[in-house]
């Protein structure tokens, strides 16, 4: 079993709503909303599923992908001094598991080259 580095959370509803006023990138599997904050700590991640998507357990099974998500392509691909939040979409539920990483990918390097 290998051991992953637990990721950082965001917990404030204003640390989620300054990520929603920064950039983000649509993708078919969900949504990315990225904010430099500007210091040297290490990469936050917040998790979001509206009812919009479904019920409980269709809400949770999206934050559990997400989560699975982040966990496999954070380490490499996030930058410090950024926190991002996932939003879930219809179709994350349902997105074959390759298909949702290359979005994260092109996601988070479209996020990295606007600020560059």
């Amino acid at each position: 079993m290998t051991s992953r580095k637990a990721l950082e959370h965001i917990r404030v509803r204003r640390d989620f709503l300054a990520a929603a006023s920064a950039d983000k990138q649509v993708r078919r599997g969900f949504v990315l909303q990225a904010r430099n904050r500007g210091d040297a700590q290490p990469a936050r991640i917040g998790l979001t599923a509206t009812k919009k998507i479904g019920n409980a357990v269709i809400r949770n099974r999206t934050k559990r992908r997400l989560r699975a998500l982040a966990c496999d392509l954070f380490p490499r691909h996030a930058k410090t001094g950024y926190d991002y939040v996932l939003i879930g979409r219809v179709h994350t539920k349902d997105r074959k598991w390759d298909d949702l990483q290359s979005d994260l990918t092109s996601a988070l390097q479209a996020i990295h080259a606007e600020t560059a």
